[in-house]
């Protein structure tokens, strides 16, 4: 059984409609709800049997379809006036029965009317009029019944497969219907217990179950009887109705099963409608029913037709396209005005009409894309023909183009104000909106170019604008892959947003005491033995026999773990000889039988740097740094790790053809290594000893040799060391994307820090003092001592004093926290000491300035600089 509209739903919604532009006056009463239900002899009531029924007894009953409003005829009632005509709502198919009588014929009378044109035993039929059944035993009079008035039929549910489903809607609507017409005594309680009560009784294991219930909610007039309340004057019916449909449609998500769930789409789409009629817009209950709709449209399937064949057999649509088309129109005039709104004040779209814009646009591109035949985009002026959707398509495309220029718009006021430094406002829906216009332009032919084009000249707002809203969880991916629109602080933001956040909860953080002298292989226990899960929550430190704990040492953990792991002497990297500073996995890390587990460990090592924004002095080589974002390495890129195969690599390219044919370089398909102290060949094709390098074929030699040297010889290891950087990102996926989305010089940057040597007034400038003051002489004597330092000097110094030896790229201004110098209450034979948590220094008054640069000069060596000091 499946959920089908009921033309009776239009006959209610053209009835409310009417009532609500009277202001539903306070005669309100259950002619204005119909209900219809299906029996369980009679499953299609335009069947020909029933038509025939229905039209045997010409005289009494006629067939009416909902979307005309009855009238008497001239022949029947104006002939004759005592003669009173009413209407009894069917419970089958939407048909109406116009029926004719006495003001003094019985109620009896009519039940057997009912039965002869519709087979419905006596004893099955429940006659309600005014919210109260009908007694068989009275008269049209005596129930008020009049012209034109309006019954409601209800089986006592024992023709239907579905009793107590069916008694829970009737008594719904019964009490809506006491409700609205002001009768007291009436439970408000009940409306919201009777749709709990039949949510939790609909069948939780499976859809062909669960449907047939839900059909009956759809299908009767439940949902209009629910509206209605909440369109009544009568106190306390409006505050009853939307809490109750707020309760009912969010317990759904919760009560049916998910493979259910989105058979409930239906309902809140007729609840969207009806409210969408009755009230404006920015009725809070209709946003909330949208935004539900929203929610569930894409888990349903949505089409055009009824059905679908899915490649094995025929399923059905559970929303038309056409049933979410007028939300996407009605959202995107709401973000136009918005955007508009943001330019003039500091209100800009909502969140949720951004939220639920891109929820509609989606299934609808998507339900288009099943249309295009595959890999092929839209031409725009649009002359085809579609199998469907052709005005979906025009007006996709003309959204597009007008969202589209209002954000330059607003891109242009992003760059000015923030070229004046006056803050901002009503932006933070920006970047979302450019996501969705994105979406949409993948669409059409040279749509998403026009998009990219248009973009560049806002590449300043676009990097502001992502620095500042781009939040974690939501997805970037359509801006990653385009460097050339973003600089280094908005491409490091996207991949911290993609890295875990660190939690603060300090019972969570994984605890490491480490011996100094065994620090690379205490630390891999407690790092590559550990749940990742457990790593992304935070570390705490320690190191044995040491008090010291806190930020301050953690600091000074990473930088001395990192730089045991890629120091030469452990044979996990080497360094590149053009540049000591970048290191490359060893091809042959293998001597240490471990060597794959390490690389896992420094994959983990690095990622968790990364995490806690940790510069660690370290940069990785090109080559390396191409795999491990799933690019492929050529020429340019070995430049630096290995100068003498590149010099030779160009030579053979650059050489005359002929030399090269003539066999001069005297090559064949192999290389020659030495590899722990003995010479290999290795054949770069089968058979490569026999194939001769010439001029058609040395291009291919050329990037064999490269693939070998940078890709295979090390495989094994960049794999581990992915894989250990994607436990803590928790996926390769994103491991990938964290590594595509920068330049190597960004990675440079996060992970070694800046370049430039230490500024002093740099580090002046961000120092606040508490003991002393600016003008004090141990003030000017320390500034005077340490402007005096060697580069390496003032790096050791800054290790003491904060655990950090390589300032981020933007200076002291990119530490978590200003410098701090405290004046202490020691002896002048004290050496200074230090908080390296707090970045602070501590020392005291010293009475000379020879004094003070004796003291400097010792923690200024490298050895006792080190972890000296206290917390």
């Amino acid at each position: 059984m499946t959920l089908l509209d009921s033309p009776t739903i239009d006959c209610v919604q053209q009835r409310i409609k009417r009532k609500l532009e009277d202001f539903i006056d306070d005669d309100l009463s259950s002619s204005d709800l119909v209900s219809v239900r299906m029996r369980k002899d009679d499953p299609n009531p335009d069947s020909p049997s029933s038509t025939a029924t229905l039209n045997s007894f010409p005289d009494q009953i006629t067939t009416h379809h909902p979307h005309f409003q009855p009238r008497a005829s001239s022949s029947s009632i104006c002939s004759f006036p005592n003669f009173t005509q009413f209407f009894v709502r069917m419970i089958s198919g939407g048909k109406t029965l116009v029926l004719h009588g006495n003001p003094e014929d019985k109620i009896m009378s009519i039940h057997e009317k009912i039965q002869s044109a519709t087979g419905i035993p006596l004893m099955e039929q429940r006659l309600i009029y005014g919210g109260k059944q009908l007694h068989w035993e009275q008269s049209l009079s005596q129930c008020g019944i009049t012209n034109d008035s309006g019954l409601h039929l209800v089986g006592r549910m024992r023709s239907t497969g579905h009793p107590q489903a069916w008694q829970v809607v009737d008594d719904l609507v019964s009490v809506i219907c006491r409700l609205c017409k002001g009768e007291r005594g009436v439970c408000i309680k009940s409306v919201k217990s009777r749709l709990m009560e039949f949510l939790n009784m609909t069948p939780k294991d499976g859809i062909d179950h669960a449907a047939p219930y839900l059909n009956i909610f759809l299908s009767s007039s439940a949902i209009a009887a629910l509206v209605m309340l909440y369109m009544s004057p009568h106190t306390g019916n409006k505050e009853c109705a939307e809490d109750s449909i707020q309760h009912f449609i969010k317990s759904s998500r919760n009560v049916l099963p998910r493979p259910i769930y989105p058979e409930f789409a239906p309902i809140v789409l007729e609840f969207c409608k009806l409210l969408g009629r009755a009230t404006a817009h920015d009725d809070p209950l209709y946003k909330l029913c949208r935004s539900s709709l929203g929610s569930m449209v894409e888990h349903v399937k949505i089409g055009r037709n009824s059905k679908y064949y899915d490649g094995s057999s025929y399923k059905k649509v559970v929303i038309a396209v056409q049933e979410i088309f007028p939300f996407v129109d009605e959202l995107a005039k709401k973000l136009s005005e918005g955007l508009i709104s943001s330019m003039e004040s500091n209100f800009g779209p909502s969140p949720n009409d951004v939220r639920d814009f891109a929820a509609f646009v989606r299934p609808l591109k998507d339900a288009i894309v099943s249309q295009v035949p595959f890999g092929t985009l839209i031409p725009m002026p649009y002359n085809q023909n579609l199998p469907c959707y052709s005005e979906e398509v025009k007006f996709l495309y003309m959204l597009f183009y007008d969202l589209l220029a209002n954000l330059q718009l607003c891109l242009n006021k992003v760059e000015d104000v923030v070229k004046k430094e006056k803050g901002d406002g009503g932006w933070d829906q920006y970047l979302s909106i450019l996501k969705e216009l994105h979406y949409i332009s993948e669409l059409y032919q040279g749509a998403e170019d026009y998009f990219w084009t248009n973009l560049k000249s806002y590449k300043a707002s676009l990097c502001y604008l992502i620095v500042r809203y781009a939040k974690r969880g939501d997805d970037y991916k359509w801006i990653l892959d385009h460097k050339d629109l973003t600089d280094f602080e908005s491409r490091r933001h996207l991949v911290m947003m993609l890295l875990p956040e660190l939690k603060d909860e300090y019972e969570e953080l994984h605890e490491m005491l480490i011996d100094r002298s065994q620090l690379l292989s205490e630390s891999f226990e407690y790092i590559a033995r550990a749940d990742p899960d457990t790593l992304r929550g935070g570390l705490f430190m320690e190191f044995k026999n040491e008090e010291a704990t806190g930020p301050g040492v953690l600091r000074e953990w990473f930088f001395l773990v990192c730089q045991a792991i890629f120091n030469p002497q452990n044979a996990l990297f080497v360094p590149c000889p053009n540049d000591r500073r970048r290191f490359f996995p060893n091809p042959a890390s293998k001597v240490d039988p471990m060597h794959l587990d390490y690389f896992s460990f420094a994959g983990r090592v690095i990622a968790l740097a990364l995490m806690h924004k940790m510069q660690v002095g370290i940069v990785f080589d090109r080559a390396f740094f191409l795999q491990l974002a799933g690019m492929n390495v050529c020429l340019e890129d070995i430049k630096d790790a290995d100068p003498y195969l590149y010099n030779s690599c160009k030579q053979i390219l650059d050489m005359d053809p002929c030399a090269v044919d003539e066999d001069t370089l005297g090559l064949t398909f192999v290389w020659e290594s030495e590899e722990l102290g003995s010479m290999k060949v290795l054949e770069l094709l089968p058979d490569g000893k026999q194939i001769t390098v010439n001029s058609k074929n040395r291009k291919e030699y050329v990037d064999l040799l490269i693939k070998h040297r940078f890709v295979t010889s090390v495989s094994q290891q960049v794999t581990h060391f992915a894989r250990g950087f994607a436990d803590i990102v928790t996926d390769e996926e994103i491991q990938k994307c964290c590594f595509k989305s920068l330049e190597l010089e960004d990675l440079d940057g996060m992970l070694h820090g800046s370049e430039s040597d230490v500024s002093v007034d740099d580090w002046k400038a961000h120092t606040e003092y508490n003991g002393y003051k600016d003008t004090d002489p141990q003030i000017y004597w320390f500034w005077k001592i340490v402007g005096g330092m060697s580069a390496e000097q003032r790096k050791v110094l800054l290790f003491f004093w904060t655990s950090v030896k390589y300032l981020p790229v933007e200076g002291f201004g990119g530490l978590a926290s200003r410098l701090y110098i405290y004046k202490s209450n020691e002896s002048f034979d004290r050496l200074p000491s230090s908080h390296t948590c707090f970045y602070r220094i501590c020392f005291p008054a010293y009475s000379s300035m020879a004094m003070m640069q004796q003291r400097l000069n010792v923690i200024t060596q490298e050895h006792v600089g080190c972890s000296f000091g206290t917390w």
